[in-house]
């Protein structure tokens, strides 16, 4: 077991039915909450409205970003297409190298990441938030249009969690003149295993957009559901 790698050691433990048990998220900002296991090996029927359309919006070569236990990777092999993982966690890697052997995977960062070039690329699961800060997302999202085939596109979703912040009469609790309000520390833990705080952001749609023509990118609005979460599409500017 990986004392750093709490998902990577839950997802073996589902993978070989070793007792497996459900993550805990801390934060800096909400109380506490449960990551299920039965989350990270979910079926095509129990995608959410969002991952349907992404998958939808999905063509040729595709590199699933944050893939953890692969539940679009496993879809999108399946209807054939030519896929890629990474994945930072060694142990979940190690479990999409087994499962998936007609894939391609690779254990490492995205922001280091330069193999290959996309016609999809995939950051589901609010992926976005692996920029960390505000400041990052414009440079994070720049690296990921260098690794777009021409006429490529980025997949991504995001929530808006403002509405966290509010209080009974509308009013907020946090001050979003100090830091960007989307802006977490997370810590993982697994039977006694933590990863340790990281950084972690959600973007608004307004500041989305913003950032992504910073980038030289035109955000496309895909879906949005009742949850304040939302599925864009990033291209390069012609």
């Amino acid at each position: 077991m990986d004392i750093k790698d709490p998902i990577g050691n839950a997802i073996w433990d589902y993978h070989t039915k070793n007792d497996p048990e459900d993550i805990t998220v801390e934060s800096d900002l909400v109380e506490d909450d449960i990551l299920p296991i039965d989350v990270l090996f979910r079926q095509f029927d129990t995608f959410s409205l969002l991952e349907i359309k992404a998958m939808e919006q999905c063509k040729g070569n595709v590199l699933d970003v944050g893939a953890a236990a692969g539940p679009h990777a496993k879809y999108l092999t399946k209807k054939g297409f030519d896929v890629t993982t990474i994945e930072s966690s060694p142990i979940a890697h190690r479990y999409l190298q087994a499962i998936l052997p007609q894939a391609t995977h690779y254990s490492a960062r995205i922001q280091e990441f330069n193999t290959g070039q996309y016609d999809t690329i995939l950051l589901l699961m609010n992926g976005i938030g692996l920029a960390g800060h505000l400041n990052e997302v414009q440079p994070f999202l720049e690296h990921l249009a260098s690794l777009l085939n021409p006429g490529g596109s980025i997949l991504c979703d995001s929530t808006d969690v403002q509405s966290i912040f509010e209080d009974d009469e509308g009013g907020l609790w946090v001050d979003l003149n100090a830091n960007y309000y989307g802006e977490f520390k997370f810590n993982m833990k697994y039977k006694g295993t933590e990863s340790g705080w990281f950084d972690w952001i959600y973007l608004d749609l307004e500041n989305f957009e913003k950032i992504a023509k910073a980038a030289g990118l035109k955000l496309t609005l895909l879906a949005e559901d009742d949850a304040n979460s939302f599925l864009v599409q990033l291209k390069k500017e012609a």
